[in-house]
Formats: structure tokens, sequence, C-alpha cells
């Protein structure tokens, strides 16, 4: 369920022994993560925590509460990003994808076909019909991801976000129905 093969990098659900990849891939992507993904980077700062987050994710999988993909390099199996499918909302027939890249593996087009093929698979969720990136208008490469994946700005969120340390932030909704 939702494994995927690519020539540079795989597409994996989260695993139980995802544990000390994971906590390696966040402390050195520290700085890059401590903004905008403070939550995952504080759950896997050592390995027991990572263990933990972990076994979190993956009943969180089971249960279809959430869904946390690794993007990993098939020699090594080094996770060099992460996908979530988060905030599913049934009741509005939507969710939001939030994802990742190793600061060493950017501009490479990886989070782009991460983005569209995980956008494709959650739109054949039960009940799920539209999609939402969310991205602060200085986060570029986020974006960009966005709008190639073809997802479309729909509107400023005013004060949607608050990062450690910083007041509030507008952010971007972008926005991928079922229909495209």
């Amino acid at each position: 369920m939702g494994n995927f093969t690519f020539p540079f990098f795989e597409i994996n659900p989260i695993s139980e022994r995802d544990g000390w990849r994971l906590c390696d891939f966040c402390c050195a992507n520290e700085n890059h993560l401590s903004r905008f993904f403070p939550s995952t980077l504080a759950s896997n700062l050592n390995p027991t925590l990572s263990k933990l987050f972990v076994e979190k994710k993956v009943n969180e999988f089971i249960k279809h509460e959430e869904y946390l993909f690794t993007l990993k390099e098939p020699q090594n199996r080094k996770i060099i990003g992460l996908v979530y499918v988060k905030a599913i909302d049934l009741a509005k027939n939507e969710a939001e994808l939030a994802y990742c890249i190793d600061y060493t593996q950017t501009n490479k087009g990886y989070t782009s076909t991460a983005v569209k093929t995980i956008s494709k698979w959650a739109l054949q969720l039960p009940n799920i019909h539209t999609l939402r990136i969310i991205a602060h208008k200085t986060n570029i490469g986020s974006i960009r991801v966005a709008e190639k994946c073809g997802y479309l700005w729909k509107e400023t969120l005013k004060k949607f976000f608050t990062p450690p340390n910083e007041k509030p932030l507008a952010m971007e909704l972008y926005v991928l129905d079922h229909e495209r």
C-alpha cells in the first residue's frame, strides 16, 4: 500500500524500522526544519523520541488518521524527505499535504515527484476530494512545488501559523481538486 519506486529515490509508508533513519534526517536538517516542522523536529531529536514518534505515525497510518511517507535513497535506505497527508477532514472531504526534503537534495525534482505521486494516491482515498498545501510566501521552493503539481493559489490565511519564537504568520493556501 503506497510504495513507489523512482530511479533515484523511493516513497514508502513510515515503517517501524525508520526510527534511527528519521532521527538522523531530522538532526541533519535541524536548521531546515525548525521553522515550519517544529513538532516533527522536536519529536525526533534522539533515537528514543524517534522510536516513539514512528510507532505513533505507523499506528495513525493503519487507522487512516494521518499518512506519513518517507523518501529514501534506494542504496543505503537513508531518509531524504517526508510527505505527510494530514489534517484529514472527512466532513469537508479534504486533507493537507506537507513536505520537506534534505537540504542536500533540493532542486533535483524529488519533492515535486513525491508530491505529485502522493497527491494522486491521496485523491484515490475514499471521501478525499480536495488537497491543500499551505506555504509561507518566502518559501519559494514549496510554492514552486505546489504550482508544478497542479495546485492553484486560493487565498492568504491571515495569522495562520506561528513558528517557534515568532509572531503568527500569514500563509498561502494552494488547492488541488479531484477533477484535476
